[in-house]
Order: structure tokens, then sequence, then C-alpha cells
């Protein structure tokens, strides 16, 4: 499978044990030299020593750099410790970035590729299914400010994609189910074949089979690859994978980030397809159906801190899709098919307060 953006194509490989041919598969793009490895306290144990035993078989000189889990890792401090720890291992800009891990370490690595030397060559190896679906594919880098996700951030595509499976086998089952919210919602947007497919299919993928998964895996990667490569800087209709996180950014940030991103997604796809049943863009019929479908996810009851309108107002208008003032949402138009819509301020503080999550 590729994104096909010209010259800055790539492949996105799917495969079981794939970890173990990733320095083979780096050498025949012409990479040699360091490979910085970035990972975290979850994930390095597991997996960075099978990555750099692949990396030194392959002839590279890998260094690991081993950042905390969770979203403190995309913060200020800990992008200096990236720089730092670039400069100590006298990366030039042949060296390779490796993000070994989930959107986390992809966002924080990936911005450490884009802005260091004014660029180095980039892998993703995403080791939870949030990134396996969705992050790791499109080239959307990022940290975080205090005042907000996402702020500080860049368009730097990956010279590679690994999507190794058998790496979700150590994912807790949190992270797991939280990262249904995220391929939800590309059957909503985008495929309603395959929201028809997550429907029947939902207690094998629960189960963890392999066959499902890495065919839902392929379903997500298909759709997010046709969506990039049509829109690679979210200019028109990349913005529609936006969907649920207007919503969702706006629950993450208000519960200081104990929500799991998935889990924020889950809980604004629920909102905004609320918001476009009232709105007359969708019938009762379809916001049924995703809820339903949420709910035997396990992701439709929020376990919520009471956030009020008051606290959650500014943060609507920090969304990258706030244009002159107005706010914007991606919103569903049927099952499959989604466009922008300008939404007033009053229809989306009468929604949140109907939700009763102040």
């Amino acid at each position: 499978m590729y994104v096909n953006l010209g010259s800055r194509s790539y492949e996105i490989m799917i495969r079981s044990n794939a970890l173990k041919d990733l320095g083979f598969a780096l050498q025949t793009l012409g990479l040699k030299g360091k490979t910085m490895v970035v990972s975290d306290t979850n994930v390095a144990p597991l997996w960075a020593g099978q990555v750099k035993s692949s990396l030194s078989a392959a002839g590279f000189l890998p260094i690991l750099v081993t950042l905390p889990a969770g979203e403190e890792a995309k913060s200020l401090g800990w992008t200096a410790h990236l720089y730092s720890s670039a400069v100590s291992a006298a990366l030039d800009r042949s060296s390779v970035v490796i993000a070994l891990g989930g959107g986390v370490v992809g966002d924080a690595a990936g911005f450490l590729a884009a802005t260091y030397l004014r660029g180095l060559p980039f892998v993703q190896v995403p080791t939870s299914l949030l990134a396996q679906v969705d992050s790791a594919v499109g080239g959307k880098v990022a940290i975080n400010l205090p005042q907000g996700k996402n702020l500080v951030g860049s368009f730097h595509q990956p010279r590679l994609v690994v999507a190794d499976p058998k790496t979700l086998s150590s994912l807790p089952r949190r992270e797991f189910t939280a990262a249904l919210g995220e391929i939800i919602k590309y059957g909503i947007i985008l495929d309603a074949a395959f929201f028809t497919y997550l429907e029947y299919n939902l207690p094998v993928l629960l189960a963890q089979d392999e066959t499902v998964l890495t065919t839902v895996i392929e379903s997500c990667l298909t759709l997010k690859a046709q969506v990039v490569a049509a829109d690679e800087r979210e200019e028109e209709h990349r913005s529609w994978l936006n969907f649920g996180h207007t919503v969702g950014h706006v629950l993450e940030a208000a519960s200081q980030f104990t929500l799991r991103h998935g889990e924020a997604v889950a809980l604004g796809i629920l909102a905004e397809t609320e918001l476009a049943q009232r709105l007359g863009l969708i019938g009762t019929d379809v916001q049924a159906r995703v809820a339903a479908l949420l709910s035997r996810a396990g992701l439709a009851n929020p376990q919520l801190s009471p956030v009020p309108w008051a606290v959650a107002r500014p943060l609507f208008y920090r969304d990258k899709k706030v244009k002159n003032g107005v706010l914007r949402f991606a919103l569903p138009v049927d099952l499959g098919q989604c466009r922008m819509v300008q939404v007033a301020e009053t229809e989306v503080e009468r929604l949140w307060r109907d939700l009763k999550w102040t």
C-alpha cells in the first residue's frame, strides 16, 4: 500500500513480525548511517531491542531515546531534550529518526525530524492501534503548548510506515478499546460499507482476531492514504478526518489529558452526530446506528468530571478549523459522507448543556 504524493510517496507495510525486517526495509530505501529511535517508557522495554537488532544487522548505528509515556512527552521541555539528544548523537542530515510507539511518540519524533537541521528522514513504526489506523500516516506532527494541544506543528511525511499487528498483543485493553473511536469514524464519514462491516464484526475485532484486525487496519489506512493523497495539507476534505475531534479535543484538554484521545474522539462523535441530526444533515436512523456501535464498543458512557460551558467555550475557539471567528465542524450528511459546516455558537452551547456534561 502506498501514499501517493509524487516524489514524497511512501509505502505502508502492514505485516506480522515486520519489526525484524525494519533494517532491511530502510536499507532498500537508500537510507544509512545513524538512526535515532524515539520511544517511550511503556514501549521501549518491549520492542526497542528487536528494532535495534534489526537496524544493527543492516549496518545502521541505532541510538535509543526514551520519553515518558503520555502527553507529557509532547511538551516544550521534552522537545528540548530530543534536540539535545540529537546534538549529542551528532546526527546529520542523512541520519534517520524512527518513531517507535503510539501517536504521542509519532508526533514528538516527527516534530524533531521536521525541524532539526531543517528536516531529517523519518520512519513511523506505530505500536498502538490508534497510531496504526490513523496518526502514523499523513505527515502531521506536532507538540503541545500549555494553552492547548498540537498548537505547534508541521507537515513532514515519513519515508516509510511499518505497522506490525503483533505489537498490539502487549497493548493495554483500555488503549485498544479507545482506538475503536477513530476506526468507527472512518466508516461514518468515508465508507458506509466499512461501517456495516464493523457492525457485524465488532465482537471478533474486540477479541483481537488477527485476520479481522489486519483487515480493519488495512481498510482504515487505505481510506487515510486516499484522503492524504488528495489533500495533503488539510486545505479541503482532509479536514473531514477531524470529525469527532472538535468536541473530542475540548474534552481531552478539559480532562488534563486523563481521558484517552480515542475515548475523547468517541464522545466527540456522539456529540457531533447529535449536532448533525439537530441541523437536519442526517436522520435519527443514522444517529441511532452510530450510538449503538459506540455503545457496543464500550465508548458511549462518559466518565467525565463536569466541564462547564465557560471552560469549554474558549477551547472550541482554539480549534484549527475556526475561520474568522466562526466555529466549523466536519459533520456527516449520511453514512460514508461528510462536509464542513459553519455552526453558530448558540447551537454548540445548547448541545453542550443538553448533553449534561456540565
